[in-house]
């Protein structure tokens, strides 16, 4: 089968690899239909990820059909339409039992990371029963792509670990497919003020078509006072971190309201500075979360029901055979307008 693997940071090929087979009888092995690039696949290039070695399959989103199911799976058999969760749990460790999907002892983030991920034609997936959502008659499979991973990160990480509240100020520091994710899902809690920071236009003109109330270009460093000004010079009750370099996070510590909670998103590949001496006495919550995915089942609700169209985050279309390709669109967003790019098996 065609697969994308990694081969150390800034190295990647598409080349063909053996079909996976079922190792335990929790696993499924599924056919990929539709899958995507995400953020963190550029943080493993760059070499942010070190539980990421060389020759591994990359990509944790998708959705396809199930091809072959171990003796011990009872909720999916073969030619069954399923979502891929980006995180692998087994629903029985401590961490599973307290709802933190993300830490379970067997699984957690371990697809295109410690084991072959989804940007191939097939891929095995531990803990199916678990790990794996029945995809509804009708539904808009590349909508549900979505649902992998950025919505629920968005949501959870940003929004939830946010404190995100009917009425309250929200400031969203990063424009792509997760700010983005995170700013759909802030409207559920109807805050007064959605605050999108970005240092490209394009990213910021999308946003307020998503239902940003203010847009701040940060090009020239001044993103600070003019939320700041936005406020009142309060602040916002809620920033979220949704890029992942020290300057981000820096700027969510200067916009944050007393009182208010800087929910970290992004993924950290470097130290950042806590500004402690200016904090300490703010009652600032600061808050890090690895998505745990226990929102997909809400989540797949509403965009059946058309309270989220999820469909609008994708820009761009390729076929597996086309996969270097849309890595280079993808990353290069600035130039190509580039948010979800969806990849056909």
């Amino acid at each position: 089968m065609q697969a994308l693997v990694y081969h150390g940071p800034g190295q990647k090929s598409l080349e063909d690899r053996p079909k996976p087979t079922l190792k335990l009888p929790s696993d499924a092995v599924v056919k990929i239909t539709k899958t995507t690039i995400c953020g963190t696949d550029l943080h493993i290039l760059k070499g942010d990820v070190a539980t990421c070695k060389a020759g591994t399959i990359l990509g944790h989103e998708g959705v396809g059909i199930v091809d072959s199911v171990g003796s011990g799976v009872v909720s999916f058999k073969p030619g069954d339409r399923v979502l891929i969760s980006c995180i692998t749990a087994c629903g029985r460790c401590d961490y599973c039992r307290k709802g933190m999907y993300s830490h379970c002892t067997t699984g957690g983030w371990i697809l295109g990371n410690r084991i072959d991920g989804t940007q191939a034609e097939f891929v095995r997936i531990p803990h199916a029963d678990t790990s794996l959502h029945p995809i509804p008659e009708g539904a808009d499979e590349e909508a549900l792509v979505m649902l992998s991973d950025i919505l629920p990160t968005g949501f959870e990480c940003g929004v939830l670990n946010g404190k995100v509240q009917p009425g309250s100020s929200v400031a969203i520091v990063g424009s792509g497919p997760i700010g983005l994710a995170a700013l759909l899902t802030a409207q559920f809690y109807s805050p007064s003020e959605i605050i999108m920071i970005d240092l490209d236009d394009n990213r910021l003109a999308v946003a307020k078509r998503f239902g940003a109330t203010a847009t701040v270009n940060n090009a020239d460093g001044d993103a600070a006072r003019q939320v700041m000004t936005l406020t009142g010079g309060r602040g916002v009750d809620a920033a979220i971190e949704a890029v992942g370099i020290p300057a981000t996070f820096r700027l969510c510590e200067d916009i944050v309201a007393p009182g208010g909670t800087i929910a970290n998103v992004g993924v950290h590949g470097i130290k950042v500075d806590l500004h402690l001496e200016r904090l300490w006495s703010h009652n600032v919550t600061i808050t890090t979360r690895l998505v745990d995915t226990v929102s997909i089942p809400m989540l797949l609700k509403t965009v059946q029901s058309k309270r989220i169209d999820a469909k609008q985050l994708i820009t761009h279309r390729f076929k597996l055979g086309e996969i270097l390709q849309a890595y280079d669109t993808f990353s290069k967003a600035a130039d190509s307008k580039a948010l979800k790019v969806i990849i056909e098996a």
